[in-house]
């Protein structure tokens, strides 16, 4: 809980400067772009919580999330509907996570060496496959579920929330929230009671990419057209919220709870250096800085 009501203070002192500095921050039409390109980061960030808190990382999270937008794109051009279009790119997803998974639990290599590989072989991948080609043409049903901006953008947010709170009560309540904490607090003594730890990993693999699939269909019903080089920086974003929210990087310690709160104070810092007046460029340093400065902090505090 202490890392949790330091990111609360944390975000309070921003929005603070934001009201004093620069109060049109606060307007309506920027609160609600702000929760909308955060969606996707947030239901990504919990399948990435899931992966570090078994002790592994996954940084093809972006290249997954570029093609399950394209496939998103191309099926609902062949003609499916929008429930079974969200069955799909999950199915997808599911399928490019599993990959890496079995590559890490069933073969032993560093999760690290085989997610940076896929991460450009999915990318030049699709590069190579579309062309650079942005999906275009799109039926009307396509954008905001064909529901209209205002129904579509609530339903958008719910379905995050819903998503965020079952994994909040899942990771508390169900058997395998525990095997994932005890796999990554120490896999061999887990083991030793019982837990199929290569299961864990790979479902945590299998679950990141589920969630990054649905995470691509809510950000893509927000455009007309959807572009093939969609998630650049995602795997930046989501480990740098992970980390912040307090997931130890070596696994088995942390909160869901934490990463709402770091997708919540990443996700406002961004468009606040324009605000403000900083140079956009800035927002990636912070990032990484957040990243160098959560693991240090961890490796102190596990020493002492």
């Amino acid at each position: 809980m202490k890392r949790e009501f330091s990111l609360l203070i944390a975000l309070a002192a921003l929005l603070l400067a934001l009201a004093a500095a620069a109060p049109g921050f606060f307007s309506a039409a920027n609160l609600r772009d702000l929760v909308l390109s955060n969606v996707p980061v947030l239901v990504a960030a919990l399948g990435m919580t899931v992966v570090i808190l078994v002790g592994e990382i996954d940084v093809s999270i972006g290249s997954q999330f570029a093609i399950c937008t394209v496939a998103a794109g191309l099926l609902s051009k062949a003609g499916l509907p929008m429930p079974i279009l969200l069955m799909a790119t999950a199915a997808l997803g599911m399928l490019l996570g599993a990959f890496n998974g079995v590559l890490v639990a069933r073969l032993g290599i560093p999760s690290i060496v085989v997610t940076l590989a896929t991460m450009v072989v999915l990318r030049d991948g699709l590069r190579w496959a579309t062309g650079g080609q942005w999906v275009q043409g799109l039926p009307a049903t396509f954008q905001w579920m064909g529901l209209g901006q205002n129904v579509g953008q609530t339903l958008i947010a719910g379905i995050a929330a819903g998503m965020f709170l079952l994994c909040v009560w899942g990771m508390r309540n169900l058997a395998v929230g525990r095997a994932v904490y005890a796999t990554g607090s120490n896999a061999e003594s887990a083991r030793l009671t019982g837990i199929r730890t290569r299961q864990v990993v790979w479902g945590a693999f299998a679950w990141m990419g589920a969630l990054t699939g649905v995470a691509a269909l809510l950000n893509s019903i927000r455009f007309s057209d959807l572009q093939s080089n969609a998630g650049m920086g995602l795997e930046l974003k989501t480990i740098a919220a992970v980390v912040l929210g307090g997931v130890a990087i070596t696994g088995g310690r942390g909160s869901v709870m934490g990463v709402l709160l770091g997708v919540g104070l990443l996700g406002t810092a961004g468009p606040a250096l324009t605000f403000l007046g900083v140079s956009a460029f800035w927002e990636k340093a912070i990032q990484g800085g957040i990243i160098l400065a959560a693991v240090a902090i961890d490796r102190i505090a596990g020493k002492k």
